[in-house]
């Protein structure tokens, strides 16, 4: 199995599919921002050959040279999004969700409207700046993971039930069904409105929030791709603690200044001390003391009928691998297993109606050995599919016979959580 966003350089081409214009292009390099930019020349082709195949009625969609994968895909006849990837061991699956992913940002931040009927492309150029930012942390080395998973990432606090308490009546309070405490992209406690946000903007908000500049306060004009792609809303964020920001969703009023301060002491005073608690949850994502079998490097636990997920590279933080090879480890576990022997996500765009009828037939674990057997070398990866649970662990000490039982103890236990 390939290290996933190891070395390598991904470009990504947005055009206009019916002029084949050049909207923008972003490339990474070693998980980091690049200016390198390809040629004019190349870009025509990689469009010419898939107008050339929808001209033939044959829609072109994947790719492989002997070092670059390609996948081309429109959205709604008017935009083209093309990513070339040279990473070691990177999946179709990968770049056609970071695709995805790509056309919701731009939503997001643009407006259906504005992509599906191009008036003036410089202008629509220089309105896309504003996603870039958004664009290049798909692009590069993130500690999240929902961009893969299309989960929400999240958070479990230490007291929960007091956050969910006040964030509830401080959203009510506020005008706005709509409210979530997110720390470092994740979320921590949201209301009921704001777990029934579709995909992908249940990923993106929080995402987006965690990816920008700290502030004290922001009014950030926003579309919903899913609920709303033509009308904007506003997410209104507010930061409580350094790292931890109360994020609403609102219409065009009230302002951010009609937002009363006392209306934040009354309900967020009371549990200041719990709020102080979820700021060192960030890649940690699970409580501090919980038990975690002391073999586990790595986690990714998902619900997939909630489409939340909890992913964590910190557990034995001082033994190898690094932070950065376990995401990777994990992250190239996941498009394995998705793609090759679990079934899709519940209504994923890969799911078809013959996969969803033969999901009695489909494995419920998998394992994976990197490198010699004997415990302490190598990495050992484990998947276990339960219900609407999914759970991937990375140890490298224990044994191959002991990783399903391991996986099982750790499932039971997490399960309570998520």
């Amino acid at each position: 199995m390939g290290e996933e966003g190891t070395k390598g350089t991904v470009h990504l081409l947005c055009l206009a599919a019916s002029s084949g214009v050049p909207l923008f292009c972003r490339s990474s390099r070693g998980g980091a921002p690049a200016r390198q930019q390809l040629p004019f020349s190349v870009i025509g082709s990689l469009n010419g050959v898939h107008m050339f195949g929808q001209n033939l009625e044959v829609q072109l969609s994947s790719a492989r040279t002997e070092d670059t994968t390609v996948v081309w895909k429109s959205f709604h006849d008017s935009i083209t999004l093309i990513v070339l990837s040279s990473e070691e061991g990177t999946s179709e699956l990968r770049l056609e969700r970071l695709l995805q992913m790509v056309f919701g940002a731009m939503v997001l931040l643009v407006g259906l409207e504005e992509l599906t009927n191009i008036r003036n492309v410089e202008r629509l150029k220089k309105e896309l700046r504003a996603s870039y930012h958004l664009i290049d942390s798909f692009l590069g080395d993130s500690e999240l993971i929902g961009d893969l998973t299309q989960c929400v990432d999240c958070v479990v606090p230490p007291e929960g039930s007091l956050l969910q308490e006040a964030l509830s009546g401080f959203a009510e309070a506020a005008g706005t069904a709509f409210g979530s405490l997110v720390v470092s992209g994740r979320v921590v406690a949201a209301t009921e409105s704001w777990w029934r946000l579709g995909t992908p903007e249940a990923v993106l908000l929080p995402w987006l929030v965690g990816s920008l500049p700290p502030q004290a306060a922001r009014d950030y004009p926003v579309y919903l791709p899913h609920g709303s792609p033509t009308v904007p809303h506003r997410l209104l964020t507010l930061t409580l603690l350094p790292g931890l920001e109360l994020c609403l969703l609102f219409g065009p009023r009230p302002p951010l200044s009609q937002l009363d301060p006392q209306l934040l002491d009354r309900w967020w005073q009371p549990v200041l001390d719990p709020l102080r608690a979820c700021v060192p949850l960030g890649p940690r994502a699970l409580p501090a003391g919980f038990p975690l079998h002391m073999d586990i490097l790595g986690l990714l636990l998902l619900h997939l009928e909630l489409k939340r997920c909890l992913f964590t590279v910190e557990p034995s933080a001082d033994q190898e691998p690094s932070p950065e090879h376990r995401r990777r480890l994990l992250r190239a576990f996941y498009t394995l297993v998705t793609a090759s022997h679990f079934p899709p996500e519940p209504g994923s765009p890969e799911e078809k109606v013959e996969d969803a009828a033969q999901r009695s037939q489909v494995p419920r674990a998998c394992y994976l050995v990197s490198g010699p057997e004997e415990p302490g070398t190598g990495w050992r990866l484990v998947a276990l599919q339960s219900g609407p649970r999914r759970l991937l662990l990375l140890s490298a000490q224990s044994p191959t016979h002991a990783l399903r039982g391991l996986a099982t103890h750790t499932l039971h236990a997490l399960t309570p959580l998520l």
